[in-house]
């Protein structure tokens, strides 16, 4: 009964992770699911992929392992955040494609929130931006299109989630409509103060109270999943958003520590204790994690695009048919050729928040080929990193060196990429032994809460290091080359 089951619903594909008593990691699967892109800078996805996918792979996962449904102690749940989903209550059927939170549709309703002198009111209450990356705009764009959704939700007919409300509701057959703080506080309707839903916000976006999930900590009840799913009852013990999650899984409970997770976007997490810091750089307040009732707060920087220029690479201009090959790649390019590409493919994150933002490359000659492409996108990932270090420096200054950043995700395995992440940023850059830290922290909340794995002081000693890498590149190249990366940021921002 000590092994623990994952569920890691991302952007692009839904996992099923099985870890033992030892908190290692004994079988995985995955499935992709289909992308849909209405139109430019709108992106959905089926509802009904993210819950079949995500059973599909914990089946799987379970079997692979040569396990029993009765041999899993619970589940722990991480999810893509923001991502939005409304529901009939009766049916459980979707009323809309799921919005996902690299959509722009609300980018002019966000316009109009700033320019009517909203976004201060929001920001002190949420600890974040009007900016369409976030649920509460998805919301009201359903409530406002769905033909008689907006009566029918004040009825109490509809139900809306993030993606891990979705999956809960899926899993315990319709009995629990919750979510958690990390999730509720990317909603853009929670104020993380008070931790509540805001009336006030609920009513600027005109969203009725009624169809919003309780909110619970990360390591909580949410319920057992339906016998008949797996062939016995599993108890659901934690949720958490997937940056949280990695949070988290890198054991960054003490303030002051920092990890930069990259998947298909990079997210930066600074743990700031007890106490919110509202940044002045345009970085978000949150919630780290919430356990006992109490929130862990934390800044965060949040890129659009990081593995995603990745899958650019592969499946835009196919220049590559696989991901590690862009290793091998930047390491052959032309040394003379320094190629700038802005990823800025669905605007740009923090710390620049500009929606309407485009990408561009800049460097072009002649000769440029796959080699330097790849080697511009994987450095592009670095810069953008360094930008978000830069603003959560000035918002929360320390005495003493930058502190080591520790990595996860997809990239973080990319010798090339981590290397000249830590070039670029001047520290020490640790790789984790085990990457899979998002479902890592989504199972240690699930199996602490069990009462099978070890609480938080343990677990934190047993964080281990694959690989340090160290700053190898002299302070004027460095100087020289963030300059060319801010010279073209500015152009593709107009300023």
């Amino acid at each position: 009964m000590g092994h623990i089951l994952a569920l890691d619903q991302g952007t692009t594909s839904s996992r099923g992770i099985v870890f033992d008593a030892g908190m290692r990691i004994t079988a995985i699967a995955q499935e992709e699911f289909p992308q849909h892109y209405p139109q430019s800078g709108w992106v959905e996805h089926d509802p009904s992929d993210l819950w079949a996918s995500t059973a599909a792979t914990a089946r799987a996962a379970i079997e692979k392992a040569g396990l029993h449904a009765r041999d899993i102690a619970a589940i722990g749940i991480t999810n893509q955040r923001e991502t939005t989903l409304v529901w009939d209550r009766k049916t459980g059927a979707p009323i809309h494609r799921a919005i996902v939170w690299q959509d722009r549709r609300t980018a002019d309703f966000c316009a109009q929130l700033r320019e009517g002198g909203h976004e201060p009111m929001i920001t002190a209450r949420t600890g974040l931006l009007a900016d369409p990356y976030f649920s509460a705009t998805k919301l009201k764009y359903i409530l406002d299109t769905v033909e008689g959704a907006r009566d029918r939700a004040k009825r109490g007919e509809l139900a809306f989630g993030t993606v891990d409300s979705w999956l809960i509701w899926n899993l315990t057959g319709g009995k629990v409509h919750a979510t958690d703080a990390t999730n509720a506080a990317r909603t853009m309707l929670y104020d993380i103060h008070k931790g509540r839903w805001s009336q006030t916000i609920c009513d600027l976006f005109d969203i009725p109270r009624e169809m919003l999930p309780e909110v619970r900590d990360c390591a909580a009840d949410f319920g057992h999943t339906r016998a008949d799913l797996f062939g016995h009852e599993i108890p659901i013990l934690g949720v958490a958003g997937d940056q949280q999650a990695a949070t988290i899984g890198q054991a960054c409970f003490a303030p002051g520590m920092l990890k930069s997770t990259y998947g298909t976007g990079c997210f930066a997490v600074l743990n700031t204790g007890e106490t919110p810091v509202a940044s002045t750089n345009k970085l978000l307040t949150t919630i780290a994690y919430q356990l006992d009732g109490t929130p862990t707060y934390a800044l965060e920087g949040s890129i659009f695009i990081a593995g995603a220029v990745v899958q650019w690479l592969r499946d835009g201009i196919k220049i590559i048919r696989a991901a590690p090959e862009t290793q091998g790649l930047a390491e052959t390019a032309d040394p003379s050729q320094d190629l700038i590409l802005v990823p800025a493919f669905v605007g740009l994150g923090a710390p620049y928040w500009k929606p309407d933002a485009r990408g561009a490359i800049f460097g072009l000659t002649r000769n440029s080929g796959p080699a330097e492409f790849a080697r511009a996108a994987l450095e592009s990932v670095g810069y953008q990193t360094r930008d978000l270090l830069e603003a959560m420096q000035a918002d929360w200054a320390r005495d003493g060196a930058q502190p080591s950043l520790r990595v996860d995700g997809g990239m973080a395995a990319n010798d090339y990429a981590m290397q000249f992440l830590s070039d670029i940023i001047g520290a020490p850059v640790d790789r984790p032994q085990v990457l899979e830290t998002t479902a890592l922290g989504a199972a240690w909340l699930a199996g602490m809460r069990a009462g099978v794995w070890p609480g938080m002081a343990e677990f934190a000693k047993g964080w281990a290091m694959e690989r340090q890498f160290t700053a190898a590149m002299d302070a004027p190249a460095r100087s020289m080359r963030i300059a060319r990366w801010k010279r073209a940021v500015h152009a593709v921002l107009g300023v």
